[in-house]
C-alpha cells in the first residue's frame, strides 16, 4: 500500500477524544479530562491566526480545551497533529498552491523549537514568512 501523503494525512476523517488521564501527564494533572485532537481540528485552529500574528502552541491547547470543554490539550498528539499540518501545506506550495490558500503554520510553529528542525521546509523558511508578515502589517 502506498505511503499517505501528508495532505492525506491532514484530512483524514478522524474526530476528537476526550479521556480522563488517571496519573500525571506532561502538565495535565491526574484526573484531568484531556482532549485529544485531529488533524482536521488543529488545521482550522491555524488558519484563523490572522496575518502578522504569531500564536504559541500551549495558547492553541488552552483554546481547543476551552471549546471541546475539557481541562486540557494532549502536548504530544497536538505537536504530531501540527507537524502534519505543516508538511501538508509545504506539499501544497510544492504542487503550486498560492500560499495565500495554504494554512499559515509559520504563524505557530516557533523556529527555535524542536518541530522546526524536523519539517521539510526548514527554519529560514518559517523565519522568512514571519518576516514578510511582519513587514505587511
Amino acid at each position: 500500500m502506498a505511503k499517505k501523503t501528508w495532505i492525506e494525512k491532514r484530512d483524514c476523517k478522524k474526530s476528537f477524544e476526550i479521556k480522563t488521564i488517571d496519573k500525571k501527564f506532561a502538565d495535565i494533572p491526574e484526573g484531568s479530562k484531556m482532549l485529544i485532537a485531529s488533524p482536521p481540528i488543529i488545521d482550522e485552529y491555524v488558519r484563523c491566526i490572522p496575518c502578522g500574528s504569531i500564536t504559541e502552541s500551549a495558547t492553541m491547547r488552552n483554546d481547543l480545551a476551552v471549546k471541546y470543554q475539557a481541562d486540557k490539550t494532549c502536548p504530544v498528539t497536538t505537536g504530531i497533529f501540527l507537524r502534519i499540518v505543516a508538511e501538508a501545506s509545504f506539499e501544497e506550495l510544492k504542487t503550486g498552491k498560492n500560499i495565500e490558500n495554504v494554512t499559515p503554520f509559520w504563524r505557530i510553529v516557533d523556529p527555535k523549537s524542536k518541530l522546526a528542525t524536523k519539517l521539510e521546509c526548514g527554519i529560514e523558511f518559517i523565519e522568512n514568512q514571519r518576516k514578510l508578515e511582519s513587514k505587511e502589517q
